[in-house]
């Protein structure tokens, strides 16, 4: 699939600003998750504390991936080669969607 370089930088623009909403809704579960290991200090809270470090570290790491893709472009053709940004973007929707629902959940 060929696209030009205005949609090539769109997409990947798109991609990193869900990336960014993804970490700050993973820093909004961190905080959650910590206050609630601070009052009742269970292995779950703990647990879920490490799995959204986790998360947001490969958010950070897509984002970064990203960011360097939209402020260093690469030569057009081996972006054609190298083209992470359709499926790291639907990644990035799947995630935010999970996210909402698991952010919604648990602060309520």
């Amino acid at each position: 699939m060929l696209i030009g370089n205005e949609e090539y930088y769109l997409l990947n623009a798109v991609a990193l600003a869900i990336g960014i909403l993804n970490m700050s809704l993973v820093l909004a579960l961190i905080t959650l998750y910590t206050k609630t290991y601070k009052e009742i200090k269970s292995k779950f809270s703990l647990g879920l504390m490490v799995f959204a470090f986790l998360l947001f570290l490969q958010n950070f790491v897509a984002s970064i991936f990203l960011g360097i893709q939209l402020f260093y472009p690469l030569n057009m053709m081996v972006q054609q080669i190298y083209l992470p940004i359709i499926p790291l973007s639907f990644i990035n929707i799947v995630q935010l969607v999970a996210l909402s629902i698991l952010f919604k959940i648990t602060r309520n």
